[in-house]
């Protein structure tokens, strides 16, 4: 297992690892893609990056988001790049969150609500973020974001979609692959060839899809040698998290951060997150909730 940081060349924002990456800021803990998650995530488990996903408005600004719709996590329901921003700050962020199955709802009401990319850019300056774009009518504004908050050097993109992720090209940022450029990568593996080397900086895989293995140490290695990052999605089960790190994840994406930080401080010595200790998540929501 590597036991030092690996600086990538060009991209401060990939230096490092393996990076806990707090997926939609910890999505198993609180509210995902809220403020309180990303704070939490880097202030009790110490989170290398937070990834979250961004969606446009009706009045063009772009808020921190991930479905199209809000009828999953808020109190509405509909296309959320039919409401303005003010129709949006209406929403509570919390009201679907629930630790135990719906038995609680711990968060209606308490004034979790949904922000724009730029109040995050701004709420976390040295924070690295991971940002996707969900919706190609968002990347103008989310350049705007990124330019006026001059966080060139720590975040990176991501597109689902190749046509999304073409426009992308040019900006002084890294930029992840998707399913095209990795299933070629696979795909030659598979073969025994390594002549394919795609023009991305990083590949945000999962480990498995539809019952068969991406993520190996074969693909590691192949990364590594053309200097792309690798981050594994999402990863909650601490059974599964020394494997990928023992294989050389750059990553790990994570709804857990609590599990993956302690991990790391267990293997490679990063100091002991401060956050609540082991155990199910309940415990977490009182501090949670008592300074919120």
């Amino acid at each position: 297992m590597r036991l030092h940081p690996r600086v990538r060349p060009g991209f401060p924002y990939l230096a490092g690892g393996p990076l806990l990456i707090a997926h939609r800021g910890g999505a198993k803990l609180a509210p995902e893609n809220t403020m309180l998650a990303f704070r939490r995530a880097i202030d009790w488990w110490h989170a290398d990056i937070l990834e979250l996903d961004v969606q446009p408005t009706r009045d063009g600004e772009v808020v921190v988001f991930h479905d199209p719709v809000v009828d999953r996590t808020t109190e509405r329901t509909g296309a959320i790049s039919a409401l303005s921003l003010k129709e949006i700050r209406e929403l509570d962020g919390g009201y679907r969150f629930t630790p135990d199955g719906g038995k609680t709802f711990p968060f209606r009401g308490r004034g979790v609500g949904i922000s724009t990319l730029a109040e995050v850019l701004a709420e976390f300056p040295g924070g690295r973020i991971n940002i996707e774009i969900k919706d190609g009518r968002a990347q103008e504004r989310v350049w705007e974001s990124v330019r006026e908050s001059k966080a060139f050097d720590r975040v990176l993109f991501a597109a689902g979609s190749a046509k999304n992720r073409s426009r992308l090209n040019g900006y002084p940022v890294p930029v992840s692959g998707g399913k095209e450029e990795l299933r070629l990568f696979v795909g030659q593996l598979a073969v025994g060839l390594s002549i394919y080397t795609p023009g991305v900086d990083a590949f945000q895989i999962p480990d498995n899809w539809e019952g068969r293995e991406v993520a190996s140490p074969r693909l590691f290695e192949a990364a590594r040698k053309r200097n792309i990052a690798v981050h594994v999605w999402t990863i909650d089960e601490e059974t599964d998290m020394p494997r990928l790190l023992d294989w050389g994840a750059d990553g790990i994406v994570t709804d857990r951060p609590d599990r993956l930080a302690r991990l790391l401080h267990r293997r490679l010595g990063r100091p002991l997150p401060p956050g609540p200790g082991e155990g199910p998540i309940e415990p977490f929501l009182e501090p949670l909730l008592s300074d919120y």
